[in-house]
């Protein structure tokens, strides 16, 4: 065994030798390559001076398009240490990914989606969002899902084909937010007290903008009770607490004034022989 061991060293020693080198600079390179990576992908993600005029959604999928292309830079240079025709290599690849983008379309479709939102731009990272019914804070944009916060605090990754293929409500990118505080009077108040009550509560509050003007109206004729409001715009940080402390005020506000705010009622008109009907049925047999 170990005569035959030392003539097929003897044989093939240089062609041992020169595969080993081969071997063993493929690896280096694919360790190398994972290195390079991780780097490049980090130094994009945290970048301060290139990439700063950058928006920040495009980085998380730049990061990852750069990671993708170092492995295959690396992949062609290990190809062309085995001597593997990398031309031939290319046109084989070709007809494989016809194959796979047919067998992948859904997943191919949420790159393309995924390319869509980035030139678009419908939204950035910390936009908050309505998008196919996910509502939530934008936290990244990758190849294949969009990353959302929900105002509970939930992680959910949405697939981009799904984000791209409905309607999208962004509710940051204007800068300010309309709200609209509706509170009902009896039909026995004055319709022009309560719309006072209202406009002078706009006027002291800080927090709304001049401009849209804020404005009160009737809307509509209840059941129970006559709909007025008041309708103002606020920037983005400040809108939900307007609308809290405002709902608390309006409430006060209108009871102070003397106003009342009535809940729905119904008025039960019982005729002579409905009275006598029931009379007779409640009577022991």
């Amino acid at each position: 065994m170990k005569d035959k061991l030392i003539v097929f060293w003897q044989s093939h020693s240089e062609t041992i030798i020169t595969l080993g080198y081969k071997v063993v600079l493929a690896l280096a390179i694919l360790v190398a390559s994972a290195l390079i990576a991780r780097s490049v992908k980090k130094a994009i993600k945290n970048s301060k001076s290139p990439l700063k005029k950058v928006d920040e959604t495009l980085l998380p999928l730049l990061s990852s398009i750069a990671g993708y292309l170092v492995y295959i830079i690396a992949g062609l240079f290990i190809l062309d240490i085995f001597g593997v025709n990398t031309a031939s290599l290319i046109a084989l690849m070709g007809a494989a990914g016809l194959a796979i983008g047919l067998a992948l379309k859904n997943t191919l479709s949420n790159i393309a989606a995924g390319i869509m939102l980035l030139i678009l731009r419908p939204f950035k990272i910390g936009d908050f969002v309505d998008a196919s019914g996910t509502l939530g804070t934008v936290n990244e944009i990758n190849l294949f899902t969009t990353i959302f916060k929900t105002t509970d605090g939930l992680y959910i990754a949405s697939p981009n084909g799904k984000v791209w293929g409905g309607n999208i409500k962004n509710f940051t990118r204007n800068g300010k937010r309309r709200m609209d505080i509706v509170v009902g009077i009896s039909y026995a108040d004055s319709i022009d007290v309560g719309l006072n009550v209202l406009k002078e509560l706009a006027e002291s509050e800080s927090r709304l903008l001049a401009e849209p003007a804020p404005k009160v109206m009737v809307t509509s004729i209840g059941e129970s009770a006559v709909n007025i409001q008041l309708r103002a715009w606020a920037v983005n940080g400040d809108y939900w607490q307007t609308v809290w402390d405002l709902n608390k005020r309006v409430k006060e506000a209108i009871e102070g004034a003397g106003l009342s705010i009535p809940f729905p009622q119904r008025t039960l008109h019982i005729s002579e022989s409905m009275a006598s009907a029931v009379t007779v049925n409640t009577n022991p047999q």
